[in-house]
């Protein structure tokens, strides 16, 4: 090298290396592959190391058309839930040679609507939309995205797009099994928000399950809440501050389960014995509540992960591979 300043060029990188100049540039530009780093490819990255190269991503993005960032816009960031999935999907991307650039807005369509322009001006290679409202296909169509390729995680919002989330509506039909099962007719369900898809499809599982073994849903015995301990808080009350009160609880969510549990402490309501529940998606503090909460477990971190996965599949121009990941009973003593 001639001075300090200098960047090494690819053939002094090879030279050292002991390896053709084209095969220190095919281990530079490509991430890490899934079962490691050959013996060569190794020597180019130390030389690379010593020699202080540096990728010129700016540069190579003008010869590939990519920036090789990915956009994600993800409401309600703070939920446990979201932020788990959250984490594979960065992860994921972060093995594929993809940096992440996170949009957290409010969940509203209008504030995803800025997020998503400001992402596409930023030239992302693609985009991951969480928080679909439903239904959101008009939204989708609208948004001035050109050819940036989406997928939709978590919620489907029915937008047409490729989607990887849970089998929510699985979900709803284990929970109502289960509940059955323990000799519970008389059953509830706090639905969450009506614009949230994975709330409708988990609320559509239950209802299906129920009415496959007889027994109609009355509408009185449905509440809609916000995915939060106040909107259970709210819907508990709301179905169990009654003489009529049902005898077992579906919360679409762990967390809005324990607003119901604290209703349920309230009214001075033994769980299980008065009152049987159930939440969704197994977060890490229902596992050690005085009395541990059954519910539905959610793969988070693998459906950001699949996302991600199928997001790059678009980049690379193959089709997508769209999936719902299994959900499971975890039985606790709630029920």
């Amino acid at each position: 090298m001639d001075g300090p300043g200098r960047a090494p060029t690819l053939r002094e990188i090879a030279e050292r290396a002991g390896v053709h100049v084209s095969t220190a540039s095919r281990v530079l530009r490509q991430p890490e592959p899934v079962d490691g780093w050959s013996e060569s490819a190794l020597r180019v990255r130390a030389a690379a190391d010593e020699l202080g190269y540096q990728r010129n991503l700016w540069a190579a993005s003008l010869r590939t058309r990519r920036t090789t960032t990915l956009g994600v816009v993800m409401p309600r960031l703070t939920d446990g839930v979201v932020a788990t999935t959250y984490q594979g999907i960065e992860e994921a991307a972060t093995r594929a040679g993809y940096s992440v650039l996170l949009s957290s807005p409010p969940d509203n369509l209008a504030a995803q609507r800025r997020a998503i322009e400001l992402l596409v001006g930023r030239q992302v290679d693609g985009l991951l939309l969480s928080g679909l409202h439903t239904p959101g296909r008009a939204f989708v169509d609208s948004l001035p995205v050109g050819r940036v390729p989406m997928v939709a995680v978590t919620r489907h919002g029915e937008a047409g797009l490729p989607f990887v989330g849970a089998d929510d509506v699985r979900g709803g039909r284990l929970a109502a099994r289960h509940l059955l099962d323990r000799g519970y007719a008389d059953i509830a369900i706090i639905a969450g928000p009506a614009h949230a898809s994975t709330a409708n499809d988990r609320l559509a599982g239950c209802t299906a399950e129920l009415a496959d073994a007889g027994i109609p849903l009355s509408p009185r015995r449905v509440r809609r809440s916000s995915f939060d301990v106040d909107g259970g808080i709210e819907a508990g009350h709301a179905l169990l501050d009654a003489a009529d009160r049902p005898r077992a609880v579906f919360a679409v969510s762990d967390t809005v389960a324990l607003g119901v549990l604290g209703v349920a402490r309230d009214l001075r309501l033994r769980v299980p014995e008065d009152l049987a529940l159930i939440g969704y998606n197994d977060i890490p503090t229902v596992a050690q509540l005085p009395v541990p909460l059954t519910t539905i477990r959610s793969p988070a971190r693998d459906i950001g992960a699949a996302a991600i996965r199928a997001l790059l599949d678009m980049v690379d121009g193959r089709e997508p591979d769209p999936r719902l990941l299994p959900v499971e009973l975890v039985v606790r003593a709630t029920t």
